[in-house]
């Protein structure tokens, strides 16, 4: 009984002077590297897009209404027969009034009902056509004429481009090391954000005309065809490695 007790004295005497060395030892610390990458690119525009909204007056609310519908019903009907997008935006009714200055009070010229559409298509000259379409109708009106990347050609951009601007953050990492003969190894950490340059109006305008106006964005070929600069994308990432 009393070699079995120093036995597990001792034991116990070990477990301890164990455990005390064990928290002596310290795990050698792990040197990093912090960075940035970049990635700067373009994707073309595939997609034209404009609003088209009506906008009607009326002194009776029910009339106003129904003359908005009818003419907006009219417009999707059309937009139905072509190979286009629709998205209602707007479906406003609201009493409008205007400053009288010789009376020097507000006037109620009646109830406005506003409606619009956003038609958007991968051909520009379907929508160049819905301008010709309803050019010089009453109440109808544009707005936001534009070309823009289509959200399922913008993604895969963006991923390949993080991927990119990942790999530039790590070789700026091994250049900075490089010196000590030490490289990037397994990546820490990483943080990233973007932005692209998509969608911009070129035009704002009465459908009186279906003249299209140029710009710096969007201006018009030889063949009469809407040319849109690509958007521009840029990502940047902030990255931790291990230095090796």
């Amino acid at each position: 009984m009393k070699k079995q007790l120093i036995i597990l004295l001792g034991c116990l005497v070990f477990g301890l002077i164990f455990v005390e060395i064990v928290k002596d030892i310290k795990p050698s610390e792990i040197r990093t590297i912090n960075v940035s990458g970049e990635c700067l690119t373009s994707v073309p525009k595939d997609r034209t897009a404009i609003t088209l909204r009506v906008t009607t007056l009326d002194k009776n609310a029910a009339i106003s209404m129904k003359m908005a519908t009818d003419k907006m019903a009219a417009i999707t009907d059309y937009l139905k027969t072509l190979d286009v997008k629709m998205q209602t935006t707007e479906f406003n009714s609201y009493e409008k009034t205007e400053w009288n200055h010789v009376t020097q009070k507000s006037e109620n010229l009646g109830i406005e009902t506003r409606i619009a559409v956003e038609v958007s298509a991968n051909n520009p000259e379907i929508i160049a056509d819905i301008l010709n379409k309803f050019a010089g109708n009453e109440n109808v009106y544009t707005e936001n004429l534009r070309m823009f990347t289509s959200s399922e050609t913008l993604k895969p951009a963006l991923e390949k481009c993080l991927g990119t601007a990942l790999e530039d953050a790590r070789t700026r990492a091994n250049a900075l090391v490089a010196n000590d003969k030490l490289r990037a190894g397994k990546l820490l950490s990483v943080s990233y954000g973007n932005a692209s340059y998509n969608e911009r109006p070129y035009a704002n305008y009465r459908l009186m005309s279906a003249k299209m106006a140029t710009t710096e964005d969007v201006a018009l070929d030889t063949g009469g065809s809407i040319v849109g600069k690509d958007t521009e994308i840029t990502v940047s990432v902030n990255a931790t490695f291990e230095i090796k």
